[in-house]
């Protein structure tokens, strides 16, 4: 874009945003969005996106993946736009779910950009269809592209192609965003770090693994996006320890059995088959649960939603900040979240399902509310009111469902997991159990309450993705075809891997099958690194903690929870600098949301928007006084 020719010649405001992925992408969108408000005067304004990669995707959703990856939610699911559920003071501007645009697509014809296969994909992907990556890829540059062109008139955009490294300038002054190879930095009223998912140096235990690994010629993949690990050192009919079952374990298997030249088919029962190419290795696979996520729900919520949040709602959460000291997620947070899930499922079970309940609606609500979070009164109120102990929510045995189980021998654990792996496929797909789309409703809303709180560790975001984030159901009865295969053997819960430097091995076990080890001469770890600012292989967001930028106690870096402006170690939020996404205390649980959820991102999106914008507007009055 260009500048408007008939405004008074002034210094444009300008902004650098780091990362040009989704996160960006939203930010963009809500700046358009917010800027006939707050950026209505028609002052020249310069965007300059920092990123190698394309923008739109970014990274992670970058067009050249394997067609074999999938998203985990399904198209219907997946917008980048705003919607009247959204607490935001912005303008609603509504926009297509990821369904709805290649709906758009079939109409109108795909645009001539879009690669032949894609345009295939677009035109029979249907609002149940779970699209490939390499399509949110096309979705997401689509809606960059759209947010731009709803830039004021006279914005100019700057796409910059390399890595951002450095950031300097003083606290309320221009600042400098210095890219890799370039003597001369981009000069910035305020700058925006939207960076997304980072590389991690390893800690001490992958270290040490790696070490082994080089001294005995072995192969250690540590934790890193799958889709660009190198996989060719992972040999044929090899066995390969892997440790994690999420969804990074999943593109790993794709990766190694269809992407191999394996396929599926359909036995004369139905069940599905997996026809090997001989050019897999054998995966043993663990984690702390054993089991891997459960699976997409596969029905809609018919009737009426859970009316949440109940008990962990704004009230609750402004008591909670309103206490001296910092708020104790297990003592404090997580017995209210609990309670807000039971209230969930139990007034789905009581609404939907009346027949497996003992007594009316209005009834158990009264009580339920007046008892206390955890209390023996709440669970003699459930055990009165719902008969059969399955239509009982446990989180606990939710969160652990192997924990005390014990196995004879490796092949019996093998038939517990694809029986478990099978119930969980009938159970998620049944509208029966819709109890469970209520539970996910409501962790849905606590997400976007837990957001106030910043840093609150580790445990919350596995288990919210555990039972809210997992894979297609699809992908698990292809787990079930590669278990019945003897391609994926489970390793079961509390999976342990140490170096075994007699044998030159690693050796996995489990306290599933005691006493049972396989050894391997391959260890994958299955997951993302944890995104802490210490470790990071960012050199920008390292400099920047080195710099004086706070970080909490697990290494997140803190930022305001207002606006996303960066603090620093006193507390004090910079005036000119931002940060959204993984690597923050404020981190949502994707910058793409389900419709009508209130979604977090979006949220931080149009509040980080309405500062920068309120950031610019003040300067460019600044500089009209002293024109």
């Amino acid at each position: 874009m260009s500048a408007n020719p008939d405004h008074p010649r002034r210094s444009p405001a300008t902004v650098v945003i780091v990362g040009a992925g989704p996160r960006a992408t939203g930010l963009i969108e809500r700046i358009a969005a917010n800027a006939p408000e707050l950026h209505g005067d028609g002052a020249p304004f310069e965007l300059h996106l920092v990123d190698p990669h394309p923008p739109g995707g970014g990274r992670i959703w970058r067009p050249d993946q394997s067609p074999l990856l999938w998203m985990n939610s399904m198209a219907e699911d997946v917008t980048m736009f705003t919607d009247a559920s959204v607490e935001r003071e912005g303008p609603i501007c509504p926009g297509p779910s990821l369904s709805e645009w290649a709906g758009r697509l079939r109409e109108e014809g795909p645009p001539h950009a879009l690669p032949p296969q894609l345009a295939a994909e677009a035109a029979a992907l249907t609002g149940r269809s779970f699209a490939t990556r390499r399509l949110q890829s096309a979705y997401l540059g689509w809606v960059y592209e759209r947010s731009v062109a709803a830039l004021p008139p006279g914005t100019t955009v700057h796409e910059h192609r390399d890595r951002a490294v450095r950031v300097t300038g003083p606290y309320d002054g221009r600042q400098q965003v210095w890219l890799e190879g370039r003597t001369a930095p981009l000069t910035a009223d305020a700058v925006v770090l939207a960076l997304g998912h980072l590389d991690a140096e390893p800690d001490a235990e992958q270290r040490a693994l790696t070490a082994f690994a080089a001294e005995h010629g072995l192969v250690h993949l540590p934790p890193e996006f799958t889709a660009d690990s190198d996989l060719n050192a992972l040999r044929p009919g090899e066995p390969v320890l892997v440790r994690g079952l999420g969804l990074a374990f999943v593109d790993l298997m794709v990766l190694l059995t269809e992407g191999r030249g394996g396929r599926y088919e359909r036995g004369p029962d139905g069940e599905l088959v997996y026809r090997p190419s001989g050019r897999e290795p054998v995966l043993y696979a663990g984690s702390r649960r054993g089991v891997p996520y459960h699976a997409k729900i596969g029905y809609s919520l018919s009737g009426e939603r859970p009316p949440v949040p109940r008990f962990f709602g704004p009230a609750q959460v402004e008591e909670l900040l309103s206490r001296p000291g910092r708020p104790d997620f297990r003592r404090d947070i997580w017995p209210l979240i609990a309670k807000e899930l039971g209230f969930a499922h139990y007034h789905r079970l009581f609404t939907a399902h009346p027949e497996r309940t003992a007594g009316p609606w209005s009834a158990f609500e009264e009580k339920y509310a007046a008892c206390p979070p955890g209390s023996p009164e709440l669970a003699a109120l459930v055990a009165a009111a719902v008969p059969d102990p399955a239509d009982r929510l446990d989180l606990d045995a939710l969160d652990r469902p192997l924990t005390g189980l014990r196995f004879d021998d490796h092949e019996a654990l093998q038939q517990e997991l694809r029986g478990h792996i099978e119930a969980d496929l009938a159970r998620r797909h049944d509208p029966a159990h819709s109890p469970d789309l209520a539970v996910f409703l409501a962790l849905l809303s606590v997400y976007g309450q837990l957001i106030r709180f910043g840093d609150i560790g580790g445990w919350w975001h596995g288990f919210f993705s555990f039972l809210a984030s997992g894979p297609p159901g699809p992908r698990l009865e292809q787990l079930l075809a590669l278990s019945r295969a003897g391609v994926v053997r489970f390793l079961g819960a509390e999976t342990a891997v140490a170096a075994d430097p007699l044998r030159g091995v690693f050796r996995a076990s489990s306290a599933s099958v005691p006493g049972h080890v396989v050894e391997a001469r391959a260890l994958v770890e299955a997951r993302l690194p944890e995104p802490t600012v210490d470790r990071s292989r960012d050199t920008l967001l390292r400099s920047l903690h080195r710099d004086g930028a706070a970080a909490t106690p697990a290494g997140l870096l803190a930022v305001s929870p207002a606006d996303a402006r960066i603090l620093d170690r006193g507390g004090r939020p910079h005036p000119r600098r931002f940060a959204l996404g993984p690597h923050t205390d404020a981190r949502a649980s994707g910058a793409f949301a389900r419709p009508g959820t209130n979604a977090p991102a979006f949220r931080q999106n149009d509040a980080t928007a309405r500062a920068l914008l309120r950031c610019l507007r003040d300067l460019s009055c600044r500089a009209s006084l002293t024109a």
